[in-house]
């Protein structure tokens, strides 16, 4: 099963890299979470929270071509219900346009009837980032709150 995102963000392609791969950032739109790793190709990342009991979720970086694509597989581990699907890959593609990017993020290799927490969470996600990039402002979600 696959599951396709396509937005415009009013960004450049490297402000839109940065906030993808630089944690403290990502937290600010990724339900507080913090995503890390050295971001090269065959390194690991890892999703956390204070809050959480143990990590949230891990996986690989297959593919990272700054500021145009980075393709990771993913693990979820946010509770048995999850951690059961096993692994899925997300690929993030960014494309300038004009004054803006499209991005587009693909989250593959899902299972049929797979769980929808494994990509539930994306439009709030990817919601989040948009605002963050356009306005400064956080976006108050379903998600962001989870942890509060």
């Amino acid at each position: 099963m696959e599951k396709v995102y396509e937005m415009y963000i009013r960004t450049t392609p490297e402000r839109l890299w940065e906030a993808i791969t630089d944690p403290e950032t990502r937290s600010k739109y990724h339900f507080g979470t913090r995503t890390d790793s050295d971001w090269t190709a065959g390194s690991r990342f890892q999703v956390s929270h204070p809050k959480a009991d143990g990590l949230l979720g891990e996986g690989e970086n297959l593919e990272v071509d700054p500021p145009r694509r980075l393709v990771q597989t993913m693990v979820a581990l946010w509770g048995d219900d999850v951690k059961s699907e096993g692994t899925s890959r997300v690929t993030w593609e960014i494309e300038p346009v004009e004054d803006s990017c499209r991005l587009t993020v693909t989250h593959d290799q899902l299972r049929e009837g797979a769980n929808p927490q494994l990509y539930g969470g994306w439009p709030m996600i990817l919601s989040g980032l948009k605002t963050w990039l356009e306005t400064g402002q956080l976006l108050t979600t379903p998600g962001s709150l989870m942890y509060s």
